[in-house]
C-alpha cells in the first residue's frame, strides 16, 4: 500500500503572525515533489510544522500520514511512522560519532516499536552502515567523526542523507538542503537522495529557492509558495520557468498579501 502525506487547508501562526494560510498538498510514497518560493513565503514553517516542532502550532486544517492524524503525534512518533526531516542547518553533536548517533537512532526506534527489543547487534549494524555508505559513495572514515563537528556544509548534508539511508523513511522532507553547497557537494547530496528514492521508493519533498538542485533530482511535481499559500503547481517545466523569470511574475499575478 502506498503511503501518502496529505495536507488539507493547513493554517499556522507564529505569535500574532499568520504564516501558512491554507496549504493543500498531497505527496505519495515514490513521488518527488519540489516546493519553491521566495524567502518568507512559509516553506520552512511548513517543514517544521510537519516534523512536529513545538513552536509551530497549527490553528486550522488537517494533516494525515499513512491515513493517521499526523498533528496528534509527537515528533518522535512521526519519525517512527516513517517521516523524516533533513534540516537546512544541521546541529553539531560534539563527542558523539556519526556511527554511535545512527545506532542509537535505530535502536530507539526499535525499542519504541517493541519494548523487549535488545537493539541491533553491533556486527549487523556495522554491515548495514558499511553497505549504505558504499551505496552513497561516503568514505568509511566518516562514521568515526563527531556528528557535524567541524563538518563542511556538504559534509553536514551528506550526514543527513546517510541518516535517511539508515532509517529508510517512507517520505523525506529536505528543507533547503542545497543551502550553502558548492556545485560538487550539491550534486553528491542530490544524487544520493535520488538513489534512496530509487532503491526504497521513498517519497521526497524538496524545499528550495533555486532550480539547480532539480538538475540532479528530477521532480514529478513542482509547487510554488507565495505569502503562505501554494499558488502554482505543475511539472518540472514550472521550475525552469521560475529560474528564467524569477518571482516577480508571481507577485504581479497574485500580489503579496492575500492570495485567493
Amino acid at each position: 500500500m502506498t503511503v501518502a502525506l496529505e495536507i488539507n487547508n493547513l493554517h499556522v501562526n507564529i505569535g500574532e503572525n499568520r504564516i501558512l494560510k491554507g496549504i493543500n498538498l498531497l505527496v505519495k510514497q515514490g513521488e518527488i515533489h519540489a516546493l519553491m518560493g521566495p524567502n518568507g513565503s512559509g516553506k520552512s514553517t511548513l517543514a517544521y510544522t510537519l516534523a512536529g516542532h513545538p513552536a509551530y502550532e497549527p490553528s486550522a486544517g488537517q494533516v494525515t500520514f499513512d491515513g493517521k492524524d499526523l498533528l496528534e503525534m509527537e515528533a518522535d512518533e512521526r519519525s517512527r511512522e516513517g517521516l523524516f526531516l533533513a534540516f537546512q542547518y544541521p546541529v553539531a553533536v560534539p563527542g558523539v560519532t556519526v556511527a554511535k548517533f545512527l545506532r542509537q537512532a535505530i535502536n530507539s526506534r526499535r525499542k519504541a516499536l517493541n519494548p523487549d527489543d535488545k537493539g541491533m547487534p553491533i556486527p549487523e549494524f556495522r554491515r548495514l552502515l558499511r553497505d549504505k555508505m558504499d551505496i552513497l559513495g561516503i568514505d568509511q572514515k566518516f562514521a568515526g567523526r563527531y556528528l557535524n563537528e567541524g563538518f563542511s556544509g556538504g559534509e553536514k548534508k551528506r550526514a543527513e542523507i546517510l541518516q535517511m539511508a539508515m532509517l529508510e523513511p517512507k517520505i523525506a522532507i529536505m528543507d533547503e538542503t542545497d543551502s550553502g553547497l558548492d556545485i560538487d557537494a550539491l550534486r553528491i547530496v542530490a544524487e544520493g537522495a535520488g538513489r534512496l528514492h530509487d532503491l526504497n521508493q521513498m517519497g521526497v519533498l524538496v524545499i528550495t529557492h533555486y532550480q539547480r538542485i532539480l538538475n540532479h533530482i528530477q521532480p514529478d511535481h513542482v509547487h510554488i509558495m507565495l505569502d503562505g499559500r501554494i499558488v502554482e503547481s505543475g511539472g518540472s517545466e514550472l521550475a525552469l520557468h521560475l529560474e528564467e523569470n524569477g518571482y516577480d511574475w508571481l507577485r504581479e499575478k497574485y500580489g503579496t498579501a492575500e492570495v485567493a
